[in-house]
């Protein structure tokens, strides 16, 4: 009898997780640019400047493609946007105490945490690589952040901002995830930007932080971060939710750290060592790893 092969995946199964994937790269970015926007503006206000810039350009894509005013979001969304911000205030605190790698390292340990959070809450038990894919992930980034190149720099009240921001994205990467079960990709992420600049507004003003940069070039740096980590991060990661597992989305973006690492070396002097570059290895391959048998999923576009 002659055996017939599996039929491969589809090309529309991969979208999800290579969305998400390319998100996680674009939000790599976003503790570069914030490095660079200090010297004009205070790290709440330079995450309100990143909403704020990309909202119209946010609606003006809901209008090209659904053609139509979007529609009212779910409770799920203002959930998620909140989480978001709070997550985004409070590691842009962490970056200005700690270095960029601690940080990312720490927040993104939340993304490890969603996994067992849609496990327990949405009853959506990971596949047997997730698990395996998990510990690599940690002990990759332990790696990365602690491989001993920037010795000196860290600081533990920031590290604490970082594990706070940790809990919170994990409640944003479910809340998004629910919520794109009833709701567009390009409908979520305009109506979550919409809730960030309404809290990151209040955040501006709690902290004390001034709105107005010193120059007009003080917007260079949220403008950066509106279009790459913001419309082109963030947007993607929230889209590719709809088809890939909260589980698998929440390792799939740790390939953050490695690109904000692998950038900050060059950029900022925060050396990485064979260890650190190892760390980096082994996060990619958790990523590879994290997608195996995996069950495509179907969503709103």
């Amino acid at each position: 009898m002659t055996a017939i092969p599996a039929s491969p995946p589809t090309p529309r199964s991969w979208t999800g997780p290579l969305m998400v994937l390319a998100g996680g790269v674009g939000i790599g970015f976003a503790p570069i640019g914030l490095r660079f926007g200090l010297d004009e503006l205070g790290p709440q206000a330079i995450a309100f400047w990143r909403y704020v810039f990309a909202l119209p350009l946010l609606l003006a894509l809901v209008f090209l493609i659904e053609r139509r005013a979007p529609r009212l979001p779910n409770r799920f969304i203002l959930m998620a946007g909140t989480f978001f911000t709070l997550d985004i205030a409070l590691w842009h605190h962490a970056l200005t105490l700690t270095t960029v790698s601690n940080a990312t390292f720490i927040v993104n340990l939340g993304n490890v945490l969603v996994g067992f959070g849609a496990w327990f809450f949405l009853k959506q038990r990971p596949h047997a690589f997730w698990f395996v894919a998990a510990a690599l992930a940690i002990l990759g980034a332990a790696a990365l952040s602690l491989g001993g190149g920037e010795s000196g720099k860290g600081n533990i009240h920031g590290d604490l901002f970082a594990v706070a921001a940790a809990f919170l994205v994990s409640g944003y990467m479910l809340c998004s995830n629910i919520a794109r079960r009833t709701i567009g990709g390009i409908e979520a992420i305009f109506w979550l930007t919409f809730v960030e600049v309404i809290v990151a507004a209040g955040i501006v003003l709690a902290t004390g932080e001034t709105f107005v940069p010193k120059t007009a070039a003080g917007f260079q740096v949220p403008i950066f971060l509106a279009l790459v980590s913001q419309i082109a991060g963030q947007a993607l990661i929230v889209t590719g939710l709809g088809r890939t597992s909260a589980a698998v989305a929440g390792l799939l973006v740790l390939v953050q750290p490695v690109v904000a690492a692998a950038v900050s070396w060059r950029l900022f002097g925060e050396s990485l060592t064979v260890l650190q570059a190892m760390g980096g290895v082994v996060i990619l391959f958790a990523v590879w790893l994290a997608q195996r048998g995996r069950k495509p999923r179907v969503a709103v576009d």
